[in-house]
Parts: C-alpha cells; sequence; structure tokens
C-alpha cells in the first residue's frame, strides 16, 4: 500500500476498488453486458435530447424538464461506468485518494440534482393537471430556468454535505474498497477512527434530500389524483394518467434503490453492489424506454427526425 506518514501512521493514498467479481471469465461477461448497457444509455438519452431541441412542438416545460434529466442520467452513469469498464480488462484496479473524492463528489452532485429534478417534475405535473388554465403563465421560460438551476444548486450542497464528513475521515489501511465506485458507505468501513460523526452527518443530509422531496411529490400527486378523477371524461382521466405513470416509474426506480443504500448506518448488505448498479447503470439506460415507449408525441418527433435524417443523407448523396 502507498501512502504518506501522517501522525506517525500511514495515511492511504490510493484505494483499490474491488468491483463486482474477481472472476476472470465473469469479468469479460460483464464488461460486454455493461459496454452494450452504457452505450444504450448514451444513445437513447442523447436521441431524447436531440428530437426535443430539433422538434418545435416539443419546446413546452414537460419536454424540457425531460430533456434535462436526460442529461443528468447520461451524466449520472458516465460517473461511474467509464472506470468501472475499464477496471474489467486490468489487474490494476487504483484509484487515487483524491480521485475517489472526486467521483463520490460528482456522483452526489449529480444525484442530488436529479432527485430535486424528479421534484420539480412531478411539481410541474401538478401545474398542468391542477392549475391548467395558469400553466403557461407559472411556468414560463425564465421560471423554467430558474428552477432547473436550482435544482443543480440543490445538488451541490447535498454533494458537499456528503464529501465533506467523509473527507475529514483518517485513513490508514486497509485501502480496498468492496464496491465498484467511491461513495461514503464504503469508504467508512476502512476508517481507522469513529465513523458516527460522518455516518450521523450523512444520514441527515441525505433524509432531508429525502424526506423533503417525497413530500413534494406526494403532495403533488394527492392534488394531481384528486383532480383526475374529478374529469368526467374517461379519454381524459386515461391521458391525465398516462402523462404521470412515466414519472412515477421513474421516481420510484431512482429513490426506492437510493433509500435503501443511503438511509442507513454503513453495514454492508451483499445486495449492496446489486443495488447500487440498478440505481446508477439501469435505471439511466431505462429512464429513455420509460417516457418514450409512454409518449405519443415523443415517438412522432422521433420518427420525424429518422425521416429528416433519411432525407438528408438521401440529398447529399445524390
Amino acid at each position: 500500500m502507498e501512502g504518506i506518514a501522517v501522525s506517525n501512521k500511514t495515511r492511504v493514498t490510493q484505494f483499490i476498488l474491488l468491483g463486482l467479481s474477481s472472476n476472470p471469465d465473469l469479468q469479460i461477461i460483464f464488461f460486454v453486458l455493461f459496454l452494450m448497457i452504457y452505450l444504450l444509455t448514451v444513445a437513447g438519452n442523447l436521441l431524447i435530447m436531440v428530437t426535443i431541441y430539433v422538434d418545435s412542438q416539443l419546446h413546452s416545460p414537460m419536454y424540457f424538464f425531460l430533456s434535462h434529466l436526460s442529461f443528468l442520467d447520461l451524466s449520472f452513469s458516465t460517473v461511474t461506468v467509464p472506470k468501472f469498464l475499464v477496471n474489467f480488462l486490468t489487474q490494476n484496479k487504483i484509484i487515487s485518494f483524491n480521485d475517489c473524492i472526486a467521483q463520490m463528489f460528482f456522483i452526489h452532485f449529480i444525484g442530488g440534482a436529479e432527485c430535486f429534478h424528479l421534484t420539480l417534475m412531478a411539481y410541474d405535473r401538478y401545474v398542468a393537471i391542477c392549475h391548467p388554465l395558469r400553466y403557461t403563465t407559472i411556468m414560463n421560460r425564465e421560471a423554467c430556468l430558474l428552477l432547473v438551476v436550482s435544482t443543480w444548486v440543490g445538488g451541490l450542497i447535498h454533494a458537499f454535505g456528503q464529501a465533506f464528513p467523509t473527507i475529514q475521515l483518517p485513513f490508514c489501511g486497509p485501502n480496498e474498497i468492496n464496491h465498484f465506485f467511491c461513495d461514503a458507505h464504503p469508504l467508512s468501513v476502512l476508517a481507522c477512527s469513529s465513523t458516527f460523526f460522518s455516518e450521523t452527518a450523512d444520514m441527515i443530509n441525505t433524509g432531508s434530500l429525502a424526506l423533503g422531496c417525497f413530500s413534494i411529490v406526494f403532495i403533488s400527486y394527492t392534488y394531481i389524483i384528486s383532480t383526475v378523477l374529478k374529469i368526467r371524461s374517461s379519454e381524459g382521466r386515461q391521458k391525465a394518467f398516462s402523462t404521470c405513470a412515466s414519472h412515477l416509474t421513474v421516481v420510484t426506480l431512482f429513490f426506492g434503490p437510493g433509500v435503501f443504500i443511503y438511509m442507513r448506518p454503513s453495514v454492508t448488505f451483499a445486495g449492496d453492489k446489486l443495488v447500487s448498479v440498478f440505481y446508477t447503470i439501469v435505471t439511466p439506460w431505462l429512464n429513455p424506454f420509460i417516457y418514450t415507449l409512454r409518449n405519443e408525441k415523443v415517438k412522432i418527433a422521433m420518427k420525424k427526425l429518422a425521416v429528416r435524417k433519411k432525407s438528408f443523407l438521401g440529398s447529399n448523396m445524390n
């Protein structure tokens, strides 16, 4: 273990990420599987962003927020997956202390921003369904931009609150992280002093984020469901529920695993890495499918984009 002397102890300057498996055959299988998922994640989320940007009919707050969600999903996956994939192909699974802390910071920065953004999307649906006549006034361009910026500011505050207590911990060995990326829980296990303060700070920070976001989502959908049930037309009710179903599915997929991982002390469970794979890799891959398969406007816009691409390529070839 490489290190420097600090207070008669050796301070860790690098960690080893153990990953999902040490079996060489499984590592090749995992590499191919997760590479395909990551490439589909990149392609799917980029396609949504480009489609919404190009099609003027999708220039509304709902699709602006959807485009931003795709950017967050793409960024969130990119923080962990490239290093994860490289480690499958090399014996050197080392990550420096600074890079480890940086990875943890950006995971919580982007993850926190996504929590706030999903909450913002619930509020957007509340205004659209419960106050349709005032929707364009309330959710004007300036308000949408301000709300999106606020999600990034919230994510930044959450990331500092998560990373700062971990940085204060002394790491003097061992340096093997039983995970495929750096995070507060697996790092706290390696600390050579009491982790009570850092664990308490992490739980308060994450608890405040989860409770605040969940409360707003719950209140928003309480009003939404109450309003939808008053709609006389069954077609109108179905359309309103269909619009909200995609968002609720994404919220469940993102918040569920996150609460399991972060809303408890630093105790390692056998399923932790599997749950982490789900919310850092699988969910960003699924989100484009969830929204496009249930949204007719997005599907029509994508078909139009494909036709325009064929026309453009055909004219260039001629």
